[in-house]
């Protein structure tokens, strides 16, 4: 029950379609094994320049498949990816290679790719819904291009990548099967291309986060691929801290400050003269009397209570009333439905800015994410004008942003100890840094993001099973946005200095 409890709030918007911007689509016959079906590897190569501040940036864009094999070296799986490579280095073998995917599971790469970090952008309006089509494309000065060569993946299922073959959608729809396959990909990638010098590097977002702490480990031990750093945007390690699982008070701990900064944003209680300090002070409540008094259980007395009640309502801008009857236990599909209730208008999930028209007015949980229906579209427009104008890649296949596998996501984890429950990714982040001494991650957070609170993170961080040096090679990045700090130009803007700061001071002499 746990685990099907996990899909579901995975998947209540791609989380991590990212989470679902990525809102999750049924999964079309491109996902569905065709046992005749093994088609040749196919690609269009093109040539492109970007202005990056004062440069311009030539580049070579490949949209392109590669057949992923089983054991016995027969095709499983065509796996779609869009590379990008700088042509104007003096050593493209020394150049830092970073590997981009999102989340879901079950999402494609069209999010970070064309929101984030690849040469062209979808504009959209944020914090507000976006019109319909025409939408336009710009060129995108967040990209990554200028300090690394990237390469977008969509794991099986997702995008243009399908089972083909003697291939099963069990071959690669798992915490360890999708990193498995993945592993496969980037090595192959790498051999192929003449990159084993390059600094490597994972950015994931979301769910995508969960498989770099796996997909990192895998590369670094079965591989001998050490990696120079690995990007977590909008992350998650534990899911225990986001289920709100029956008898379990952690969630309610960790989602507070994210409740509290949403509430001041739209006003339902005084905005903060000091966010920053603000936000210290609601972490350190929610870890303490909080965390305190639900440890009580039933045997907390009325008298504190009472005066949780009302410190809750003063960070939440929810009633005592409500939070008495919500036994000061508040979901986040609770806390999105009646935050602003009032108004008629239910709070975004993957970015709690945004928010929408509320249908039913006694809704209990909010059951749909505004955030994701504002620019769903766009996306799904800009990825599919994309790469078949402007790259030549005309596939006649459904691109699929989101497959919506997470109904038959294996969640458990091989060689996993005792009973089943949240999976937890942790160690395997913690065997990377490690039996890496070198390898460093930071975590891109976003204050306002529902689906992986930053300070669900920080807590997750904070219990890695690592020593203090190891600790001392993970750093955190803020931002006013949510899940997807990069649809706010600012947000993005802010994201690339973060990000291509942390590769330049990572990739060593090249």
């Amino acid at each position: 029950m746990r685990l099907v409890a996990l899909a579901a709030a995975l998947l209540s918007t791609v989380v991590t379609a990212p989470v679902t911007a990525q809102r999750p689509a049924p999964p079309d016959a491109a996902v569905s094994p065709a046992k005749a079906d093994v088609p040749p590897e196919d690609s269009s190569v093109t040539e492109h320049t970007l202005r990056v501040g004062s440069a311009v940036v030539p580049y070579r864009a490949m949209a392109a498949t590669m057949l992923l094999e089983n054991n016995d070296g027969k095709p499983i799986g065509s796996l779609y990816y869009t590379a990008y490579t700088r042509t104007d280095t003096r050593d493209p073998g020394t150049r830092p290679l970073a590997f981009v995917y999102n989340g879901g599971p079950g999402a494609a790469s069209a999010w970070l790719h064309m929101g984030a970090f690849g040469p062209r952008r979808i504009v959209v309006t944020d914090p507000e819904p976006n019109p319909p089509a025409p939408y336009r494309l710009a060129d995108n000065a967040g990209s990554l291009i200028d300090v690394a060569d990237l390469v977008f993946i969509d794991p099986i299922g997702t995008g243009f990548s399908r089972v083909v073959g003697e291939g099963k959608g069990t071959d690669f729809w798992g915490v360890d099967e999708d990193a498995r396959s993945l592993a496969q990909f980037v090595r192959r990638y790498v051999s192929r291309n003449g990159r084993w010098n390059s600094p490597k590097y994972l950015i994931g977002e979301s769910y995508g986060t969960t498989r770099s702490a796996v997909l990192g480990n895998v590369l670094q031990r079965r591989e001998g691929m050490d990696l120079n750093g690995i990007v977590l945007i909008s992350a998650v390690l534990d899911f225990e801290t986001l289920l709100f699982a029956p008898g379990h008070d952690l969630s309610y701990v960790l989602y507070l400050p994210s409740y509290a900064i949403t509430a001041a944003y739209h006003g339902l209680i005084p905005k903060p003269a000091n966010q920053e300090a603000f936000l210290d002070e609601v972490r350190q409540y929610a870890l303490g009397p909080y965390a305190a008094a639900l440890a009580r259980g039933a045997a907390l007395p009325a008298t504190e209570r009472a005066s949780v009640r009302r410190q809750l309502a003063a960070y939440t801008g929810l009633s005592e009333d409500y939070l008495e009857r919500a036994n000061l236990r508040v979901e986040a599909g609770q806390f999105r439905a009646e935050l602003q209730r009032a108004r008629g208008a239910v709070t975004a999930r993957l970015d709690a800015r945004y928010d929408g028209l509320m249908g039913d007015l006694l809704i209990e949980s909010a059951d749909y994410d505004p955030q994701s229906t504002a620019i769903s579209g766009a996306y799904t427009a800009a990825i599919n004008m994309y790469l078949r104008n402007e790259l030549g890649y005309t596939a006649d296949r459904r691109y699929s942003l989101g497959g919506g596998l997470g109904g038959t996501w294996n969640w458990s984890r091989e060689g996993a100890r005792g009973w089943a429950g949240a999976t937890y990714v942790g160690t395997d982040l913690a065997q990377a840094l490690i039996t890496n001494p070198h390898l460093r991650v930071e975590v891109e957070n976003g204050l306002y993001d529902l689906a992986t609170p930053f300070f669900a993170m920080e807590y997750a961080v904070d219990h890695l099973p690592i020593p203090a040096d190891a600790r001392s090679r993970i750093t955190h990045q803020y931002y006013d946005a949510g899940h997807m700090m990069y649809t706010m130009e600012s947000g993005l803007m802010a994201l690339k200095a973060n990000v291509a700061a942390f590769i330049q001071s990572t990739a060593g002499e090249r």
